[in-house]
């Protein structure tokens, strides 16, 4: 017992230690390690929101480094095919048979950038892959490689040509991560940092394959009591009934709730946070931290709130304050 805890804290220790490696080539974006690193040891994947140039593409590509994990980037363009991502037969005139090229998907972490960009086929093509874990190319299913997390990028400007993902494949994402400006003393830091030639970008690698999957096993073990998960499942049910909290004006913009996947990751995601936090129980506050990013792409407004001005922010702070936590 004595050894599975010491154990577990030298997986805690290195957690905060891909925190502090990842800094030293990406200025600030705790907030989207922190997410990414929830995604990855809960098998949820991850839907990146925010304007260019925000170093998303960095900070993913560095965590890869990081945990020494096969990354590839992959950019979503309205002529790419599904077997540009998966993979194809080709023919061997040589050996006189056809022969599989895999496609990028097989690596442990995908970054797909401007997932939007690709039109319905290619975005079914990645979320199956998502979903079941596996590809088929010609008559045979390989498995992906674990752990496999993918990331996937929007652009929430510049939407002229796009295809937007439909709200039911969104569902399947484990969160939606709105990623923001820097603070003006880290844009400094970024500018003196790009401008110095002599940088250096050396990192160290502090997870292996083996430490994540132990990882898992032990974000498992995290306590939860019944009264969060009545929580968890008041807070779920709050976002299809607003009203039944007496927040009648709310249930007049939403025109579905949350599924139950939200349930099931609100659970995983703040036992997470429980064990970043070095804790063997789950806080409300965990999972009210997580919440915002577990919800807010899993409610889907009517016409009536984008008059408005009203978003699921707004919405999900309201059920937030309102939704007692159960004794």
């Amino acid at each position: 017992m004595a050894e599975s805890t010491d154990i577990k804290k030298e997986h805690q220790d290195k957690i905060k230690e891909v925190f502090s490696e990842v800094s030293k080539i990406v200025v600030g974006q705790e907030y989207m390690v922190n997410r990414l690193l929830i995604g990855l040891f809960t098998q949820g994947h991850i839907l990146l929101e925010g304007v260019p140039g925000l170093a998303k593409t960095l900070t993913v590509n560095t965590l890869a480094r990081v945990l020494h994990l096969n990354f590839h980037r992959i950019q979503f363009t309205p002529d790419l095919l599904p077997a540009d991502l998966i993979g194809t037969l080709i023919y061997n005139q040589q050996k006189s048979e056809f022969e599989v090229k895999k496609g990028p998907i097989f690596a442990n972490m995908i970054l797909a950038d401007e997932v939007n960009r690709s039109p319905a086929k290619v975005q079914s093509a990645l979320l199956e892959s998502m979903q079941e874990k596996q590809v088929t190319i010609g008559d045979t299913t390989y498995k992906l490689d674990k752990p496999f997390l993918v990331m996937a990028t929007q652009n929430p400007i510049d939407q002229e040509g796009t295809y937007p993902l439909p709200e039911a494949q969104v569902d399947r994402f484990m969160m939606k991560v709105f990623v923001d400006y820097p603070t003006k003393d880290e844009e400094m830091e970024i500018m003196r940092r790009m401008s110095n030639m002599s940088f250096d970008d050396k990192i160290k690698t502090m997870l292996t394959k083996k430490d994540i999957f132990q990882i898992r096993d032990e974000i498992n073990k995290v306590r939860i009591s019944e009264s969060l998960e009545r929580y968890i499942i008041e807070l779920v049910f709050a976002t299809r009934n607003p009203e039944e909290l007496g927040l009648k004006e709310e249930q007049g913009y939403i025109q579905f709730g949350a599924s139950p996947r939200a349930s099931i990751y609100l659970n995983l995601a703040s036992k997470a946070i429980a064990y970043f936090d070095e804790r063997e129980y789950v806080l409300p506050e965990d999972i009210k931290e997580i919440a915002m990013d577990v919800l807010n792409h899993r409610m889907i407004l009517n016409y009536e709130a984008e008059a408005d001005g009203v978003d699921t922010k707004f919405i999900l702070d309201r059920i937030l304050k309102k939704v007692p936590i159960s004794k």
